[in-house]
């Protein structure tokens, strides 16, 4: 059975949200390099065994679902943390799957192994790449993510760019300063969402009560047009 010491942390056996306009099985991988502060699945962060349910069962149940799920993919934590990714990837894609791939991109090189197997990356961008450690709390991590969305642009899988915006992390200056950093990177499909408390271990960054910056309008509009096309 491929990818037998897979850590996994959990599965959501039908989920609507994990991949735009598909129906899927989401693996959450446990384990994450970076300890952002916002996290929303804080308890996948430590690089443990994890509480999902073993590989060979998750393999089982996905050839029960052969026909009724549009694909995979796998989450985390961060799932380029798993040496044993690819090996779990081609099994899936093996049982008829498309996959798809949540990251921020931490490992350009794990990352660049499995992009010719996949169907579609989440990539996950924090802030400007230069203000990257005040939020993973990783020296160098921007230098990496950005390497890793250079990659994931010039395999040509379809993605899609986003980020949390926390208000006591990200203003409207930062955001629009990504915006323009991700354009000029030659990223066409962007958007933001607003930070919920649901599942952060920061007791200060949960309680805020600041509105969330959103973009400019005319960056807004940019990103929307080349989505629309």
């Amino acid at each position: 059975m491929p990818a037998p010491r897979l850590r996994v942390g959990g599965l959501a056996r039908l989920s609507t949200c994990d991949w735009p306009d598909h129906l899927t099985a989401t693996v959450f991988l446990q384990g994450c390099p970076w300890r952002c502060g916002y996290c929303h699945n804080a308890h996948l962060i430590p690089a443990t065994a994890g509480e999902g349910p073993p590989w060979p069962e998750i393999m089982a149940f996905l050839a029960g679902r052969r026909g009724l799920l549009d694909g995979v993919v796998f989450s985390g934590g961060e799932p380029t943390l798993q040496s044993e990714l690819v090996g779990a990837v081609q099994a899936v894609r093996e049982l008829g799957f498309a996959v798809g791939l949540h990251t921020a991109g931490p490992y350009p090189e794990r990352l660049s192994a499995v992009l010719p197997l996949l169907d579609w990356v989440g990539f996950d961008v924090k802030a400007p790449f230069a203000g990257y450690d005040a939020v993973t709390g990783v020296v160098g991590s921007g230098d990496r993510a950005a390497e890793s969305l250079r990659r994931l642009l010039a395999s040509g899988v379809d993605y899609e760019v986003r980020t949390t915006v926390h208000p006591d992390l990200l203003g409207a200056e930062d955001l629009d300063r990504l915006a323009r950093q991700l354009q000029a990177l030659g990223v066409r499909r962007y958007v933001t969402q607003a930070f919920r408390a649901q599942g952060c271990a920061d007791p200060d960054l949960a309680a805020t009560k600041g509105p969330s910056a959103v973009l400019s309008a005319d960056r807004a509009a940019a990103f929307a047009h080349h989505a629309a096309r």
